[in-house]
């Protein structure tokens, strides 16, 4: 199955949750969710019974769609995870977190995480004076993330970092806009990331 290519504002209103997936949108009275906060297709606004396996397996796509996952990707993040010692699900979601498409989203070169990922496979980014050039790649503590010279006048990355700036940068990470560098601080912890995903049960989904 290829990546999912269709409207993204339908799957925050599958999940009934803003899953930033617009960008600057999400912040606005434009999203999906402030507009018509209701599954989307014909039957979106019945209320259908709802068994724990569902419920389950919609945090588990919650999570996959807030990272732009496919399958096999979530699952193999879930079995490193699992052979950690410490608690599953916020085990994966630092996994998940240290990502560099979703760093470079968190401090704000990018609108988005699908953006993101597109800046870092066309090798916009350097790890510790090295270029990187994977999505997937696991930055580490002490890391130094930077754009590349030759992209540093582009006016549109410059206001995603002002726009990020208002905002607010988490606290795990370290933003130097004036230099277009950041540094990665700390793993972050379940509670800094104010996710809006019961991550439990995504680990009671794969462990039945």
């Amino acid at each position: 199955m290829g990546r999912y290519i269709g409207s993204v504002c339908r799957l925050c209103r599958r999940e009934g949750n803003k899953l930033f997936l617009k960008g600057s949108r999400c912040y606005t009275e434009k999203c999906a969710i402030e507009r018509r906060n209701y599954a989307p297709g014909q039957h979106g606004q019945a209320r259908p019974r709802i068994s724990e396996y569902q419920t389950q397996l919609r945090e588990k796509q919650k999570l996959k769609r807030i990272y732009g996952l496919l399958e096999r990707q979530f699952r193999g993040y879930f079995e490193k995870a699992a052979r950690k010692k410490g608690i599953t699900g916020e085990i994966l979601l630092q996994f998940l977190e240290r990502r560099i498409d979703n760093i470079v989203y968190r401090m704000g070169f990018c609108s988005s995480r699908k953006g993101a990922r597109q800046m870092v496979n066309h090798g916009h980014f350097r790890v510790n004076g090295r270029k990187v050039d994977a999505a997937s790649f696991l930055v580490k503590v002490g890391d130094v993330i930077e754009l590349k010279p030759s992209s540093r006048e582009s006016a549109q990355i410059q206001a995603w970092l002002t726009e990020a700036e208002g905002r607010g940068i988490p606290q795990w990470l370290e933003l130097d806009k004036s230099n277009f560098k950041g540094r990665i601080k700390a793993i972050p912890s379940k509670e800094e990331l104010e996710m809006p995903v019961n991550e439990q049960l995504v680990v009671e989904l794969y462990s039945r």
